[in-house]
């Protein structure tokens, strides 16, 4: 099917057929033992995996499905009282998905007013493993921010953008590339660059996010190293449809040096 120009302003496609949910994994903040927020991800409505729906998108359904990823997690993050509690909402979005960013919002700005749920507490945020135009994802963050989301660049350290995109536009939150946290209990050279990364970060006004956490040793590391979000097996994994409730290490520890 030919993409065609809608009249909201952005391309129209191919509609994407396949029910989908979301699984929501928490983003925690360790130092406060609080959830900061979840990040919603996409799931077929029988607990399909992430692979399973995406086999499924095109570059014909990729704006259709984007569209529907961001109001399933608007809707669901609502009905689950997800900003009653606290916490942000995560969404990941595809920027070859957006074409123009005031209009392409719409569908998420009405699914957050029919809801009820705060912009404010939004957090977009893509991944730099894509291959994208500089200008088009800066413009795209830049009017996200001026409507008042939150953004975030995800896999930080193993893609495309990199320093290049920091060095133009500061997202409130950078999430480290798991590739660097695994292992970083036994790796000095991990830990050397996660720990010039998260000063460059913290100098510039990012906080800094660490997610793929797995084992006690990487979760203590990274305390160490001054990390208070965190996002990982070892405190949760996503819950589908639903609010996974996190494993505290910390608390844990505590508790079996009292006993």
């Amino acid at each position: 099917m030919t993409a065609k120009t809608s009249c909201n302003g952005c391309r129209d496609g191919a509609g994407f057929e396949l029910p989908i949910t979301m699984a929501f994994q928490p983003i925690v903040d360790v130092s406060t033992g609080t959830i900061f927020a979840h990040e919603a991800l996409v799931r077929g409505v029988a607990g399909e995996g992430a692979g399973f729906v995406l086999d499924k998108v095109s570059e014909a359904n990729r704006y259709a499905f984007d569209q529907q990823c961001r109001v399933t997690a608007i809707e669901l993050a609502a009905q689950l009282k997800m900003a009653d509690q606290g916490a942000n909402l995560s969404i990941n979005f595809l920027p070859n998905a957006v074409y123009e960013p005031r209009a392409c919002i719409r569908l998420t700005l009405a699914a957050a007013m029919r809801t009820g749920f705060p912009i404010n507490r939004i957090i977009f945020e893509f991944t730099e493993a894509e291959r994208l135009d500089a200008d088009h994802i800066l413009n795209i963050l830049r009017s996200y921010r001026a409507m008042g989301f939150q953004t975030a660049i995800d896999d930080f350290g193993a893609g495309y953008a990199g320093l290049g995109l920091l060095s133009k536009f500061q997202p409130d939150i950078v999430k480290l590339d798991m590739d660097l946290i695994r292992d970083i209990d036994t790796s000095t050279v991990k830990q050397t660059i996660v720990g010039s990364t998260l000063r460059m970060l913290r100098d510039l006004g990012v906080t800094p996010l660490c997610e793929g956490i797995e084992t006690l040793g990487e979760y203590e590391t990274l305390r160490d190293l001054g990390v208070d979000l965190m996002q990982g097996y070892l405190l949760a994994k996503p819950a589908l449809a639903a609010l996974a409730t996190p494993i505290w290490p910390g608390a844990a520890t505590q508790t079996a040096a009292v006993a």
